[in-house]
């Protein structure tokens, strides 16, 4: 077996959880055999001094065919 790697950044209004799940949840629409994730770093955006958006930089692994 071999996989390959894609880095992909999921955004949420929600939380850190939420926008790792949009990165899984977009990636699925395009890419088949999707296996495992890993949560590879953790950003915001702060708007009138608040939390505004959380981003999460995620590798998804996947099967090659």
């Amino acid at each position: 077996m071999v996989q390959k790697v894609s880095e992909v950044v999921g955004v949420s209004k929600e939380s850190f959880a939420d926008a790792a799940r949009m990165a899984v949840d977009t990636a699925a629409k395009t890419v088949r055999n999707l296996r495992w994730f890993r949560v590879t770093e953790m950003e915001g955006v702060i708007r009138d001094q608040k939390v505004a958006e959380y981003h999460a930089t995620v590798k998804i692994y996947f099967d090659l065919d």
